[in-house]
């Protein structure tokens, strides 16, 4: 196969991503997905955001790269069962910058949530758009008459993912624990692993039920036999290269061979079959 080159993590190049001019957003444009009555998906560039509409206020999952957070706002207020558009509450499912680049933005009237480890990273970089209210295991929300319930999940993206349940909806936002149709990014400097990821997606799926609504945090809405897609090949692929390790195969000797051709859909810009296999073989 032919070897693509990957020379900065995924989170650098976000990271970077967020830091380039609105100039290079100009072109985006914020979509808006209802879910239910009044959970809706909003895509543009980075990752999937959720939004919780009504009298109480706006409730957001997550807020995209900071050039993009007045097109957010936007949409927000175009959208047509919004009585109180102004974004209340926002939690952020984990620290990377394309989950989190709008804090300092709608903190302006916002409250910011997340698990006390995205605080913490995110304070390394700046002391502005920190989440003033963390939580160790989750925290519930009551808002718009729907009950939010944020859960922690031990480290697998990475260790401060946080999980979002619309229980009246029965609507989820599951961050970058899911990544559709996709080989997911898993952070390992963050403190995410492969084993831990699995063990995450097993949990989740104990608790999802067949008729629930998935966001996750790339892709298209989905829904349970998806996130189960994506637990099959994490585990395959896993085995795949576990085997060829334990064949004496170098690394470079199984980027070459590549993964079974059924895979091959799940390459992406971020983490292509190549990235993917170093993550596998470098896991524990």
């Amino acid at each position: 196969m032919k070897k693509a080159t990957f020379g900065l993590s995924v989170f650098t190049a976000l990271s970077m991503t967020a830091a380039v001019s609105a100039n290079s957003m100009d072109e985006v444009k914020i979509s808006a997905q209802q879910v239910s009555k009044n959970v809706y998906m909003l895509a543009g560039a980075g990752g999937n955001i959720g939004v919780l509409l009504g009298k109480d206020g706006t409730l957001m999952i997550d807020d995209q790269f900071e050039p993009l957070a007045p097109k957010i706002e936007q949409a927000i207020i175009d959208i047509k069962t919004a009585v109180n558009p102004k974004v209340s509450y926002v939690v952020n499912t984990h620290y990377h910058g394309d989950h989190t680049g709008g804090n300092v933005y709608f903190s302006k009237s916002a409250s910011l949530l997340a698990h006390e480890n995205v605080r913490k990273r995110l304070a390394q970089k700046s002391d502005q758009g920190l989440p003033v209210i963390t939580y160790e295991s989750g925290v519930m929300l009551h808002v718009n008459n729907e009950d939010v319930k944020v859960m922690h999940l031990p480290a697998g993206h990475t260790d401060g993912d946080s999980v979002v349940y619309f229980a009246n909806a029965n609507v989820w936002h599951l961050g970058d624990l899911f990544f559709q149709n996709r080989f997911p990014y898993i952070d390992t400097d963050g403190g995410g692993s492969v084993s831990g990821y699995i063990q995450n997606l097993s949990s989740l799926l104990l608790q999802i039920d067949d008729s629930a609504q998935i966001i996750p945090g790339h892709g298209e809405l989905a829904n349970k036999n998806d996130l189960q897609n994506l637990l099959s090949m994490i585990i395959a692929t896993k085995l795949e290269v576990q085997t060829k390790r334990a064949q004496g195969k170098s690394q470079e000797e199984i980027i070459e061979e590549g993964l079974s051709e059924k895979w091959s859909s799940w390459n992406w810009s971020f983490i292509t079959e190549e990235k993917w296999i170093k993550t596998l073989y470098n896991s524990k």
